[in-house]
């Protein structure tokens, strides 16, 4: 099966050892090739082949590559993880490329709910689009999942603690690195909170590529802002947010409007107090 051009500059695929494989990274000798014993050492069942490639050093050509690859599979070491969506892996442009910028008409079809969004953000300091819920049925109690993108520790942390008190699984992230972890790892979170404002990236662009992304699309995504003015509501609508949650809020309000996205029983308890 030999490998062609496209397949080591996508390198969207995901390969799993096999007994053999498994057996020749146990013993004592190999007759494989450096390179290729290398790249089964990294084969792991979820790490995409483009990742894989870059993490070697120093970096193979794509001919080395091919042929480390080739010598793998043919020799029966590894093989395709039919399992994975192994597409939705590929997480190693994420920040590289610049994400389609929302388009002129897709900003004119918001105006009139970005107006409406300001008002309810102005009196109840959360605005979710009810036409944008989740289309997935929400998991048994005590295993949704939510990755929070926050890049204040502390805010991080009662975000986390409050989450799981209300029986979430809670996960957080402050930069590039931890952000691509925690997007890629499966199954993917059931619902994001993402910062706009972050040290190292740009809250719009990871939304705007998360809703470039075959399976990351249809996270829901609701955007924590210090600042809910007109335009900034109308970018994220028109970029894909399921909502917004101003700072400072009120924790029963932030649970609400996550139950809310979801689809699921809102009645979260009042603990009261603003969180800055």
């Amino acid at each position: 099966m030999p490998l062609n051009e496209p397949y080591i500059t996508a390198g969207s695929d995901v390969y799993i050892l096999t007994f053999k494989g498994s057996n020749e990274l146990q013993a004592s000798q190999t007759g494989l090739a450096a390179l290729s014993l290398k790249l089964l050492v990294l084969i792991d069942g979820r790490t995409t082949v483009a990742e894989i490639r870059r993490r070697v050093n120093p970096v193979p050509t794509d001919a080395q590559f091919s042929a480390a690859m080739q010598e793998l599979i043919s020799g029966g070491h590894v093989d395709l993880n039919t399992n994975q969506l192994t597409q939705s892996l590929d997480f190693i442009e994420f920040f590289r490329e610049t994400p389609k910028q929302p388009s002129a008409s897709a900003l004119d079809q918001v105006q009139s709910e970005a107006a409406s969004g300001i008002t309810t953000l102005q009196q109840h300091g959360y605005y979710v689009r009810i036409a944008m819920r989740s289309a997935n049925p929400p998991k048994p109690e005590g295993r949704i999942s939510v990755l929070i993108v926050e890049d204040d520790e502390t805010l991080s942390k009662f975000l986390r603690q409050y989450l799981e008190l209300e029986g979430f699984v809670a996960t957080t992230a402050a930069n590039r690195d931890q952000i691509v972890a925690g997007l890629r790892r499966q199954p993917p979170p059931d619902l994001v909170l993402l910062d706009v404002v972050l040290p190292d990236a740009d809250g719009f662009n990871i939304l705007l590529k998360m809703r470039e992304h075959p399976v990351l699309k249809s996270v829901p995504v609701l955007m924590l802002t210090a600042k809910a003015t007109r335009e900034a509501v109308l970018k994220g609508l028109a970029g894909g947010a399921n909502g917004y949650i101003t700072k400072p809020f009120q924790p029963d309000s932030l649970i609400i409007a996550v139950k809310t996205v979801l689809g699921i029983s809102k009645n979260p308890f009042d603990r009261g107090g603003r969180v800055e």
